[in-house]
């Protein structure tokens, strides 16, 4: 005799807590969106350059351990976001356009994801 009125139990659903667990443990920003791609120095000094050739202007040498937001990735190089307060941590070395990206190469940097 069945005294459960909405019917049997499914055999595989999940306990209230452990889905609250895995909700916790997804990485989230603001309004549901993932988490956002960034690049951590891993040289003593990598360049942030103004374009995506080895060529290219130095805009800024970053030190190690700056962690840097990934606007795209372009290959082998990856566009940052260049803050106004990397100036400070940063050497500006042609930093006089105001530019607000700028490209690193992946052989200097790690990423989080």
């Amino acid at each position: 005799m069945n005294l459960n009125p909405v019917g049997p139990r499914p055999r595989f659903a999940l306990p209230a807590s452990l889905m609250l667990v895995v909700a916790l443990l997804v990485p989230t920003g603001a309004a549901g969106q993932t988490a956002r791609e960034e690049v951590r120095v891993t040289k003593r000094f990598a360049n942030v350059q103004a374009g995506a050739q080895s060529g290219s202007d130095i805009l800024v040498l970053v030190p190690q351990g700056t962690i840097l937001p990934v606007i795209e990735r372009r290959g082998p190089w990856f566009v940052v976001e260049l803050s106004p307060k990397l100036r400070e941590s940063g050497t500006p070395m042609r930093w006089y356009k105001n530019e607000t990206r700028g490209f690193m190469h992946a052989s200097t940097v790690e990423t989080n994801r």
